[in-house]
Protein backbone atom coordinates (compact mmCIF):
# COMPACT_ATOMS: atom_id res chain seq x y z
CA UNK A 1 0.00 0.00 0.00
CA UNK A 2 0.98 3.61 -0.48
CA UNK A 3 1.54 5.40 3.16
CA UNK A 4 2.73 8.73 4.30
CA UNK A 5 6.15 8.44 5.98
CA UNK A 6 8.32 9.89 8.31
CA UNK A 7 12.00 10.52 7.23
CA UNK A 8 13.59 13.40 8.93
CA UNK A 9 13.63 16.81 9.85
CA UNK A 10 10.52 18.47 7.44
CA UNK A 11 10.92 15.78 5.61
CA UNK A 12 7.97 13.32 4.59
CA UNK A 13 7.11 11.39 1.77
CA UNK A 14 4.37 8.83 0.30
CA UNK A 15 6.28 4.82 0.37
CA UNK A 16 5.22 1.84 -1.02
CA UNK A 17 4.89 -0.18 2.28
CA UNK A 18 3.28 -3.65 3.30
CA UNK A 19 -0.36 -3.74 4.02
CA UNK A 20 -1.43 -4.22 7.52
CA UNK A 21 -2.64 -7.29 8.57
CA UNK A 22 -4.79 -9.33 11.65
CA UNK A 23 -2.20 -9.77 14.38
CA UNK A 24 -4.16 -10.11 17.23
CA UNK A 25 -8.00 -10.96 17.99
CA UNK A 26 -9.05 -7.53 19.08
CA UNK A 27 -7.23 -6.15 15.82
CA UNK A 28 -9.25 -4.80 12.52
CA UNK A 29 -8.47 -3.57 9.41
CA UNK A 30 -9.85 -0.42 7.86
CA UNK A 31 -9.36 0.96 4.07
CA UNK A 32 -8.78 4.50 4.60
CA UNK A 33 -11.30 6.70 2.34
CA UNK A 34 -10.16 10.05 4.01
CA UNK A 35 -7.15 11.20 6.76
CA UNK A 36 -5.94 14.27 8.18
CA UNK A 37 -3.21 16.15 9.19
CA UNK A 38 -3.60 17.70 12.66
CA UNK A 39 -1.50 20.75 13.62
CA UNK A 40 0.41 17.63 16.20
CA UNK A 41 1.64 16.44 13.01
CA UNK A 42 3.95 19.37 12.89
CA UNK A 43 5.14 18.77 16.35
CA UNK A 44 6.42 15.52 14.91
CA UNK A 45 8.13 16.80 11.67
CA UNK A 46 10.51 18.87 13.30
CA UNK A 47 10.06 19.70 16.88
CA UNK A 48 10.06 15.80 17.94
CA UNK A 49 11.98 14.21 15.29
CA UNK A 50 14.45 12.71 18.09
CA UNK A 51 11.51 10.04 18.85
CA UNK A 52 10.89 9.27 15.26
CA UNK A 53 12.27 6.30 12.94
CA UNK A 54 12.74 7.05 9.07
CA UNK A 55 9.80 5.26 7.65
CA UNK A 56 7.15 5.63 10.45
CA UNK A 57 3.92 5.72 9.00
CA UNK A 58 1.94 9.47 10.20
CA UNK A 59 -1.68 10.37 11.06
CA UNK A 60 -4.29 10.24 13.29
CA UNK A 61 -7.36 11.43 12.09
CA UNK A 62 -8.80 8.70 9.99
CA UNK A 63 -11.71 7.20 8.50
CA UNK A 64 -12.79 4.84 6.40
CA UNK A 65 -14.54 1.29 5.68
CA UNK A 66 -13.85 -2.19 7.16
CA UNK A 67 -12.00 -4.99 5.58
CA UNK A 68 -11.32 -7.63 7.90
CA UNK A 69 -12.15 -8.47 11.78
CA UNK A 70 -10.66 -10.24 14.23
CA UNK A 71 -12.43 -12.95 16.15
CA UNK A 72 -13.18 -11.08 19.26
CA UNK A 73 -14.16 -8.11 17.05
CA UNK A 74 -18.12 -8.41 18.50
CA UNK A 75 -19.11 -5.04 17.14
CA UNK A 76 -17.80 -4.53 14.12
CA UNK A 77 -18.59 -6.30 10.77
CA UNK A 78 -16.91 -5.67 7.08
CA UNK A 79 -18.49 -3.04 5.30
CA UNK A 80 -19.04 -0.95 8.32
CA UNK A 81 -18.12 2.86 7.87
CA UNK A 82 -16.06 4.09 10.61
CA UNK A 83 -13.97 7.03 12.18
CA UNK A 84 -10.68 6.23 14.52
CA UNK A 85 -10.27 7.95 17.58
CA UNK A 86 -6.57 9.11 17.68
CA UNK A 87 -5.65 7.29 20.92
CA UNK A 88 -6.10 3.16 20.78
CA UNK A 89 -8.05 2.48 24.18
CA UNK A 90 -9.82 -1.11 25.16
CA UNK A 91 -13.24 0.58 26.74
CA UNK A 92 -12.85 -1.70 29.89
CA UNK A 93 -10.02 -0.84 32.02
CA UNK A 94 -9.95 1.23 35.35
CA UNK A 95 -9.12 4.26 33.11
CA UNK A 96 -11.43 3.72 30.41
CA UNK A 97 -14.39 3.16 33.06
CA UNK A 98 -13.72 6.39 34.40
CA UNK A 99 -13.95 7.81 30.77
CA UNK A 100 -10.58 8.37 30.92
CA UNK A 101 -9.54 6.97 27.45
CA UNK A 102 -5.75 8.92 26.88
CA UNK A 103 -4.56 6.91 29.93
CA UNK A 104 -5.92 3.35 29.01
CA UNK A 105 -3.83 0.90 31.18
CA UNK A 106 -4.06 -1.66 28.31
CA UNK A 107 -2.67 0.27 25.60
CA UNK A 108 -0.51 2.24 28.18
CA UNK A 109 3.33 3.26 26.98
CA UNK A 110 5.30 2.70 29.95
CA UNK A 111 8.58 2.05 29.31
CA UNK A 112 8.06 6.02 27.87
CA UNK A 113 6.12 6.93 30.96
CA UNK A 114 3.24 7.92 28.41
CA UNK A 115 -0.41 7.28 28.48
CA UNK A 116 -2.69 5.23 25.99
CA UNK A 117 -1.01 4.02 22.40
CA UNK A 118 -1.29 6.63 19.85
CA UNK A 119 -1.98 5.91 15.75
CA UNK A 120 1.52 7.26 14.29
CA UNK A 121 3.12 9.18 16.82
CA UNK A 122 6.43 8.47 17.85
CA UNK A 123 8.15 5.91 20.52
CA UNK A 124 6.42 8.42 22.83
CA UNK A 125 3.14 6.57 22.22
CA UNK A 126 3.80 3.31 21.30
CA UNK A 127 4.95 3.73 17.52
CA UNK A 128 1.85 2.50 16.55
CA UNK A 129 1.54 2.88 12.00
CA UNK A 130 -0.74 6.08 11.58
CA UNK A 131 -3.71 6.24 9.17
CA UNK A 132 -1.86 8.92 6.56
CA UNK A 133 -2.55 5.43 4.02
CA UNK A 134 -4.61 3.26 2.08
CA UNK A 135 -4.97 0.75 4.87
CA UNK A 136 -5.11 0.42 8.77
CA UNK A 137 -4.81 -1.75 11.46
CA UNK A 138 -6.51 -0.57 14.41
CA UNK A 139 -5.65 -2.16 17.39
CA UNK A 140 -8.41 -3.24 20.49
CA UNK A 141 -10.91 -2.36 17.89
CA UNK A 142 -13.38 -3.90 19.87
CA UNK A 143 -13.84 -0.16 21.45
CA UNK A 144 -11.40 1.86 19.00
CA UNK A 145 -14.16 2.63 16.65
CA UNK A 146 -16.84 5.46 16.35
CA UNK A 147 -19.64 3.95 13.94
CA UNK A 148 -21.09 6.71 11.86
CA UNK A 149 -24.16 6.24 8.98
CA UNK A 150 -23.74 5.73 5.53
CA UNK A 151 -24.84 8.63 3.25
CA UNK A 152 -23.09 12.22 4.20
CA UNK A 153 -19.50 13.25 2.85
CA UNK A 154 -16.32 11.93 4.91
CA UNK A 155 -15.77 15.62 5.61
CA UNK A 156 -19.27 15.22 8.38
CA UNK A 157 -17.68 12.83 10.03
CA UNK A 158 -14.01 12.42 10.07
CA UNK A 159 -13.24 15.41 12.55
CA UNK A 160 -14.65 13.05 15.10
CA UNK A 161 -10.84 11.42 15.08
CA UNK A 162 -9.64 14.42 17.25
CA UNK A 163 -10.35 18.22 16.35
CA UNK A 164 -14.20 18.38 16.91
CA UNK A 165 -13.44 16.33 20.55
CA UNK A 166 -10.41 17.76 20.70
CA UNK A 167 -12.17 21.09 20.95
CA UNK A 168 -15.18 20.37 22.53
CA UNK A 169 -13.74 19.04 25.53
CA UNK A 170 -11.01 22.34 25.42
CA UNK A 171 -14.79 24.29 25.82
CA UNK A 172 -15.64 21.82 28.28
CA UNK A 173 -12.96 22.08 30.79
CA UNK A 174 -12.33 26.23 30.66
CA UNK A 175 -16.15 25.40 32.19
CA UNK A 176 -16.96 29.40 31.63
CA UNK A 177 -20.28 30.41 33.39
CA UNK A 178 -23.28 30.61 31.72
CA UNK A 179 -22.98 34.17 30.04
CA UNK A 180 -19.32 34.74 30.51
CA UNK A 181 -16.77 35.38 29.07
CA UNK A 182 -13.97 33.47 27.02
CA UNK A 183 -10.75 34.18 25.06
CA UNK A 184 -9.17 31.23 22.22
CA UNK A 185 -5.49 31.81 21.65
CA UNK A 186 -5.07 30.32 18.65
CA UNK A 187 -6.99 30.12 15.06
CA UNK A 188 -5.58 26.88 13.80
CA UNK A 189 -7.80 23.99 13.38
CA UNK A 190 -8.38 23.04 17.19
CA UNK A 191 -9.20 26.84 18.17
CA UNK A 192 -11.04 27.53 15.25
CA UNK A 193 -13.40 24.61 16.46
CA UNK A 194 -13.70 25.56 19.96
CA UNK A 195 -14.99 28.95 19.24
CA UNK A 196 -17.83 27.52 16.80
CA UNK A 197 -18.40 25.19 19.38
CA UNK A 198 -18.26 27.93 21.87
CA UNK A 199 -21.19 29.84 19.59
CA UNK A 200 -23.39 26.97 20.91
CA UNK A 201 -22.85 27.19 24.54
CA UNK A 202 -24.60 30.39 26.44
CA UNK A 203 -21.30 32.50 26.44
CA UNK A 204 -21.96 36.28 25.92
CA UNK A 205 -18.47 37.56 24.73
CA UNK A 206 -16.13 35.12 22.94
CA UNK A 207 -12.54 36.76 21.44
CA UNK A 208 -10.30 35.10 19.52
CA UNK A 209 -6.64 35.78 19.09
CA UNK A 210 -4.21 35.14 16.28
CA UNK A 211 -1.49 36.44 13.75
CA UNK A 212 -2.09 34.75 10.80
CA UNK A 213 -4.78 36.95 8.26
CA UNK A 214 -6.54 33.97 6.87
CA UNK A 215 -7.13 32.06 9.84
CA UNK A 216 -8.69 35.91 11.56
CA UNK A 217 -10.69 36.26 8.69
CA UNK A 218 -12.11 32.81 8.89
CA UNK A 219 -13.44 33.36 12.77
CA UNK A 220 -14.33 36.43 11.66
CA UNK A 221 -16.61 35.67 8.74
CA UNK A 222 -18.54 33.31 11.58
CA UNK A 223 -19.27 36.73 13.44
CA UNK A 224 -16.39 36.23 16.19
CA UNK A 225 -14.41 39.21 17.46
CA UNK A 226 -11.27 38.78 16.59
CA UNK A 227 -7.35 40.57 17.85
CA UNK A 228 -4.80 40.69 15.57
CA UNK A 229 -1.75 39.48 17.67
CA UNK A 230 0.55 41.54 15.02
CA UNK A 231 -1.12 44.92 16.36
CA UNK A 232 -0.59 44.10 20.12
CA UNK A 233 1.89 41.61 20.56
CA UNK A 234 3.43 44.02 23.87
CA UNK A 235 -0.30 44.82 25.11
CA UNK A 236 -2.62 42.00 24.53
CA UNK A 237 -3.44 41.09 28.35
CA UNK A 238 -4.88 45.09 29.10
CA UNK A 239 -6.35 45.23 25.31
CA UNK A 240 -8.27 42.01 26.07
CA UNK A 241 -8.91 43.23 29.84
CA UNK A 242 -10.86 46.66 28.66
CA UNK A 243 -12.99 44.13 26.52
CA UNK A 244 -14.20 42.14 29.34
CA UNK A 245 -14.91 45.16 32.13
CA UNK A 246 -11.16 45.37 33.54
CA UNK A 247 -10.76 42.46 34.70
CA UNK A 248 -10.29 39.78 32.13
CA UNK A 249 -12.15 36.94 30.78
CA UNK A 250 -13.87 34.09 33.03
CA UNK A 251 -11.49 31.31 30.87
CA UNK A 252 -8.90 31.41 28.03
CA UNK A 253 -8.11 28.21 25.63
CA UNK A 254 -4.30 27.92 24.69
CA UNK A 255 -5.15 26.11 21.23
CA UNK A 256 -1.30 27.04 20.71
CA UNK A 257 1.01 25.23 22.63
CA UNK A 258 5.13 24.21 22.27
CA UNK A 259 5.65 26.19 19.40
CA UNK A 260 4.27 29.69 19.64
CA UNK A 261 5.31 32.58 18.21
CA UNK A 262 7.13 35.38 20.56
CA UNK A 263 9.60 32.61 22.45
CA UNK A 264 12.85 33.18 20.50
CA UNK A 265 14.95 31.65 23.10
CA UNK A 266 12.91 28.62 23.55
CA UNK A 267 12.64 28.40 20.10
CA UNK A 268 16.30 28.69 19.33
CA UNK A 269 16.59 25.53 21.84
CA UNK A 270 14.41 23.93 20.00
CA UNK A 271 15.63 24.22 16.64
CA UNK A 272 19.69 22.83 18.06
CA UNK A 273 17.57 20.11 19.95
CA UNK A 274 16.68 18.98 16.03
CA UNK A 275 19.65 18.48 14.58
CA UNK A 276 21.53 16.82 17.42
CA UNK A 277 21.93 12.65 16.72
CA UNK A 278 18.49 11.07 18.50
CA UNK A 279 20.76 9.40 21.33
CA UNK A 280 21.65 13.09 22.88
CA UNK A 281 18.26 14.72 21.65
CA UNK A 282 15.85 12.18 22.54
CA UNK A 283 17.10 12.13 26.26
CA UNK A 284 17.60 16.31 26.43
CA UNK A 285 14.42 17.04 25.44
CA UNK A 286 12.83 14.06 27.71
CA UNK A 287 14.55 15.62 30.78
CA UNK A 288 15.55 19.41 30.08
CA UNK A 289 13.38 19.97 27.05
CA UNK A 290 11.37 23.66 27.44
CA UNK A 291 8.62 24.86 25.22
CA UNK A 292 7.67 27.88 23.36
CA UNK A 293 5.27 29.17 26.49
CA UNK A 294 4.26 32.76 25.08
CA UNK A 295 0.97 31.18 24.55
CA UNK A 296 0.45 29.91 28.00
CA UNK A 297 2.32 33.34 29.60
CA UNK A 298 -0.88 35.47 27.76
CA UNK A 299 -3.28 33.21 29.09
CA UNK A 300 -1.88 33.53 32.71
CA UNK A 301 -1.75 37.22 32.29
CA UNK A 302 -5.14 37.47 30.38
CA UNK A 303 -7.58 34.98 32.52
CA UNK A 304 -9.52 37.27 35.00
CA UNK A 305 -8.83 36.12 39.21
CA UNK A 306 -10.35 32.92 39.91
CA UNK A 307 -10.62 32.06 36.33
CA UNK A 308 -9.54 29.20 34.34
CA UNK A 309 -7.14 28.21 31.58
CA UNK A 310 -8.08 25.34 29.39
CA UNK A 311 -4.61 24.21 28.17
CA UNK A 312 -5.30 22.26 24.87
CA UNK A 313 -2.20 22.68 22.70
CA UNK A 314 0.71 20.37 23.16
CA UNK A 315 3.12 20.70 25.03
CA UNK A 316 6.21 18.34 25.68
CA UNK A 317 8.61 20.10 27.59
CA UNK A 318 10.34 18.85 31.23
CA UNK A 319 11.89 21.86 32.64
CA UNK A 320 9.18 24.56 31.72
CA UNK A 321 9.49 27.54 33.74
CA UNK A 322 6.09 28.08 35.33
CA UNK A 323 5.17 31.34 36.22
CA UNK A 324 3.44 29.84 39.92
CA UNK A 325 3.85 32.77 42.13
CA UNK A 326 0.91 34.63 39.55
CA UNK A 327 -1.09 31.09 39.24
CA UNK A 328 -1.49 31.02 42.82
CA UNK A 329 -1.94 34.58 43.73
CA UNK A 330 -4.57 34.68 40.87
CA UNK A 331 -5.78 31.26 42.09
CA UNK A 332 -6.16 30.10 38.80
CA UNK A 333 -7.51 26.71 37.53
CA UNK A 334 -6.38 24.54 35.17
CA UNK A 335 -7.20 22.21 33.34
CA UNK A 336 -5.03 20.29 30.66
CA UNK A 337 -4.94 17.32 28.55
CA UNK A 338 -5.22 14.91 25.51
CA UNK A 339 -9.07 14.71 24.66
CA UNK A 340 -10.69 11.62 25.71
CA UNK A 341 -12.66 11.37 21.93
CA UNK A 342 -15.06 8.89 22.65
CA UNK A 343 -16.30 10.40 26.26
CA UNK A 344 -17.85 13.01 23.70
CA UNK A 345 -18.96 11.73 21.03
CA UNK A 346 -23.35 11.60 21.78
CA UNK A 347 -23.11 14.96 22.78
CA UNK A 348 -21.72 16.23 19.56
CA UNK A 349 -23.08 13.76 17.02
CA UNK A 350 -26.65 15.47 17.04
CA UNK A 351 -24.64 18.77 15.75
CA UNK A 352 -23.38 16.55 12.66
CA UNK A 353 -26.24 17.16 10.92
CA UNK A 354 -27.67 18.88 7.60
CA UNK A 355 -27.72 22.45 8.86
CA UNK A 356 -24.27 22.12 9.63
CA UNK A 357 -23.83 24.50 12.32
CA UNK A 358 -20.15 24.26 13.17
CA UNK A 359 -19.55 24.46 9.66
CA UNK A 360 -17.57 21.29 9.36
CA UNK A 361 -18.63 20.24 5.50
CA UNK A 362 -16.33 22.80 4.36
CA UNK A 363 -13.49 23.16 7.54
CA UNK A 364 -10.95 21.87 5.40
CA UNK A 365 -8.93 24.20 3.68
CA UNK A 366 -7.54 21.80 1.32
CA UNK A 367 -8.36 18.18 0.13
CA UNK A 368 -5.43 16.76 -1.80
CA UNK A 369 -4.68 13.40 -2.88
CA UNK A 370 -2.27 11.57 -0.33
CA UNK A 371 0.67 11.64 -2.97
CA UNK A 372 0.59 15.12 -2.62
CA UNK A 373 1.42 14.75 1.42
CA UNK A 374 4.64 16.68 1.40
CA UNK A 375 3.42 19.67 -0.49
CA UNK A 376 0.70 19.29 2.23
CA UNK A 377 3.00 19.09 5.14
CA UNK A 378 5.23 21.85 3.52
CA UNK A 379 2.23 24.80 3.35
CA UNK A 380 0.70 23.46 6.59
CA UNK A 381 3.88 23.69 8.30
CA UNK A 382 4.60 27.19 6.95
CA UNK A 383 0.84 28.59 7.10
CA UNK A 384 1.06 29.03 3.64
CA UNK A 385 -1.56 29.74 1.03
CA UNK A 386 -4.65 29.85 3.88
CA UNK A 387 -3.96 26.45 5.28
CA UNK A 388 -5.35 25.93 8.34
CA UNK A 389 -7.13 22.39 7.65
CA UNK A 390 -6.03 19.93 5.38
CA UNK A 391 -7.76 16.79 4.36
CA UNK A 392 -5.73 13.82 2.28
CA UNK A 393 -6.94 11.27 0.01
CA UNK A 394 -5.92 7.70 -0.56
Amino acid sequence: MRAVTWQGRRTVSVEDVPDPRIEQSTDAIVKITSTNICGSDLHLYETLGAFMTPGDILGHEPMGIVEEVGRDVTDLAVGDRVVMPFQISCGHCFMCDRELYTQCETTQVREAGSGAALFGYSKLYGSVPGGQAEYLRVPQAQFTHIKIPEGPPDDRFVYLSDVLPTAWQAVEYAAVPEGGSLVVLGLGPIGDMSCRIAQQKPIDQLIAVDLVPERLDRARARGIDVIDLNDHADDIGDVIRERTGGRGPDAVIDAVGMEAHGSPGAAFVQRVAAHLPDAIAAPLISKAGIDRLAALYAAVDIVRRGGTISLIGVYGGMADPMPMMTLFDKQIQLRMGQANVKKWIDQILPLLNDDDPLGVDDFATHRLPLEQAAHAYDIFQRKADGAVKIMLKP
